[in-house]
């Protein structure tokens, strides 16, 4: 199966008011077919770039962004320094070996105002909590929070914690695409009851901002 029928066409609507407003220059990494960057070019005057090391994804997202590179983000790829405004990594770095050198890696490339824009999953949603718990099991799945591709996994702490660990500042750390309703009488109980002791269960992903500490 190929990225492109693996992975929806997806412009991540969710993840657009992160980009800040003065952004004009903006960098995504591992940008699929390149629908998050269109769809701010619809409503926005800004110039997207996009790295996606998948062939036929880099070729369709080349159609519709500024500039793409058909390769992952590393020391020496083609990038100018200082240039982005903001750099992106929607459900990007959990399929990466080494996250943790990217995200240092791409202070290069940000201007001095520039931010970094992460998406991530969270391994805490009740779905995967339940999982575990009640199947005694961790199967993998074609996509989700147990994508049978992911390297990494993370809790809101653990994401936190890699980020500044990076040398950044976590300017926003909200949860995104919450989804916990169940019709199990029990599940919607104890979320009534422990609704503020559970508030890091809901969100299937966690959306961060983050600058550079320079």
């Amino acid at each position: 199966m190929s990225d492109i029928q693996r992975y929806p066409d997806s412009p991540r609507s969710e993840m657009q008011r992160f980009v800040p407003a003065g952004a004009r220059r903006l960098l995504d990494v591992g940008c699929h077919t390149g629908a998050f960057g269109h769809a701010l070019k619809q409503v926005r005057d800004i110039e997207v770039w996009g790295m996606e090391p998948a062939a036929d994804a880099a070729a369709l997202a080349a159609t519709r962004l500024d500039r793409v590179l058909a390769e992952p983000m590393a020391a020496g790829c083609a990038l100018p320094d200082a240039h982005f405004d903001a750099i992106v990594f929607n459900d990007v770095l959990e399929h990466m070996e080494a996250p943790w050198q990217t995200l240092e890696l791409a202070q290069r490339w940000l201007t001095p105002d520039g931010v970094v824009i992460i998406s991530l999953p969270n391994l805490l949603h009740v779905e995967n909590v339940e999982h575990m718990l009640f199947e005694r099991d961790f199967r993998y799945e074609g996509r989700g929070v147990r994508d049978r591709t992911h390297l990494r996994f993370f809790t809101r702490k653990s994401a936190l914690r890699m980020i500044e660990d990076c040398g950044y500042r976590v300017d926003t750390a909200e949860g995104i695409n919450e989804s916990w309703w169940s019709p199990s009488p029990l599940r919607r109980l104890t979320f009534r009851l422990f609704d503020r002791w559970l508030a890091e269960f809901k969100p299937q992903q966690f959306a961060f901002v983050a600058r550079p500490q320079r």
